[in-house]
């Protein structure tokens, strides 16, 4: 399987993460093939050569994509809680492990005639990246400004680590109260590698634990705990692939430490859950 990702251009980025492309070559009948795909705190759209298109909402465990079939693929990775602004008010918690065909979000016209430029003649790769983001800003373009300007300020400023402004700062541009308090909660849970607890982040944020959960549902698709897991088991997963085993294998112990975890126990768990096999198995199949 070749996958190659690109850094969105500087009118997208804050709200994109990367634009994507894929190719599967495919495999013997008799002998199945698949990708494992894991969860990472993001959203997707995949334009597809066999004509399909759709919306990958939020992951909350892996899942295995077959590739029995040569099959390519351009897409676009989108932060948590930009999606909306490209596709409209979408019910987010409802499409968690879950999709939804593009024409339902864009409509039938507009979702083909990108498909069709897309996949209906022969073109590069560059030519294909290019047009997407065109199509992306084209999208951004009608949605509200200070909507556009509040969600890349806390994305942005959360991905250098700065501060992020506070909810009564953003709650005009962005429309209502409660998506603006998803969007810092994001950005303060992903600046913190997912160790800031849900009821210091309610507290540092002047709300109930419950009514932050709510609206984090609503304009994330998961809820602050989850998302908050996911942001620590991506911590520990990079930094234990990026490490050499010692002659005794790992130390996940001080490895769990290091990346909030409360003990080994919970790392172990959270790699069953989001990987679907032990930390020593995954990072040694990667």
């Amino acid at each position: 399987m070749r996958y190659q990702e690109f850094p969105p251009p500087p009118g997208l980025a804050g709200l994109v993460d990367c634009l994507w492309l894929s190719e599967t070559s495919g495999g013997p009948a008799a002998l199945p093939v698949s990708h494992r795909v894991l969860p990472d705190n993001r959203t997707d759209i995949l334009w597809q050569d066999n004509g399909t298109a759709f919306f990958v909402g939020m992951m909350s465990t892996w899942f295995d994509v077959p590739a029995a079939r040569r099959l390519r693929t351009v897409a676009v990775r989108f932060r948590a809680g930009a999606a909306s602004l490209f596709l409209g008010p979408l019910p987010l918690a409802g499409l968690v492990d879950s999709r939804a065909d593009l024409d339902q979000l864009w409509g039938r016209s507009a979702a083909d005639r990108l498909a069709d430029a897309l996949w209906s003649v022969a073109r590069s790769d560059a030519e294909r990246l290019a047009m997407l983001a065109d199509a992306l800003s084209a999208r951004l373009a009608l949605a509200s400004p200070g909507a556009r300007a509040a969600t890349a300020l806390v994305t942005g400023l959360a991905s250098r680590g700065g501060g992020v402004p506070p909810v009564r700062t953003l709650a005009p541009a962005v429309g209502t109260p409660g998506q603006a308090l998803a969007l810092r909660a994001v950005a303060e849970l992903e600046a913190s590698g997912g160790a800031l607890r849900v009821e210091q982040l309610a507290a540092a944020l002047g709300v109930s634990r419950q009514y932050l959960a709510a609206q984090f549902r609503d304009h994330v698709g998961l809820s602050p705990k989850l998302f908050a897991r996911i942001c620590r088991f991506r911590s520990a997963r990079a930094a234990a692939l990026a490490t050499e085993a010692g002659a005794h294998g790992r130390d996940w112990a001080g490895l769990a430490l290091d990346s909030g975890y409360f003990d080994q126990s919970h790392l172990i768990r959270d790699f069953h859950d989001f990987t679907g096999n032990s930390p020593d198995t995954h990072v040694g199949k990667g």
